[in-house]
This record gives structure tokens, sequence and C-alpha cells, in this order.
């Protein structure tokens, strides 16, 4: 394998859904203009609690690394 380089962004995503879901549409829309995406790194999960005291939506922060070209 040749040699290369990486860069890595952070990004903020959310969902209503979940945690999953939160990831997937992260990656989502980076994926819109970043391509060569080779892995994400969740480092914090968090979520807002609605009045009712259920969790109203989960967020994530994540690393992506991806190769530049």
């Amino acid at each position: 394998m040749a040699a290369g380089v990486a860069k890595v962004i952070e990004i903020t995503a959310a969902s209503t859904k979940g945690i999953e879901d939160a990831v997937q549409t992260g990656l989502k829309k980076v994926g819109k203009t970043v391509k060569n995406i080779k892995g994400a790194w969740v480092n914090d999960i968090n979520v807002v609690v609605g009045d009712d005291g259920k969790v109203a939506e989960w967020r994530v922060n994540m690393r992506i690394t991806f190769l530049i070209n």
C-alpha cells in the first residue's frame, strides 16, 4: 500500500431517533462534500431532555477521518 495523508474533522450531528441515526445522519451530510471517508470515532454523546423528562434528541460529537488525494 502506498503512503498517504489522512485528515480528521470534528462534527456534531443530531437525531430524535437515536445514537445510530445521529451517526448515520452526520456521515451522510459530510459525505456530500468530503470523499474517501475511512472511519469515524464517536467521542461524546449528549441528550436533550423534553418537558416530559424523556429524551427529545440524541447528539453525537464525532471525528471523521478521510484520505487526501
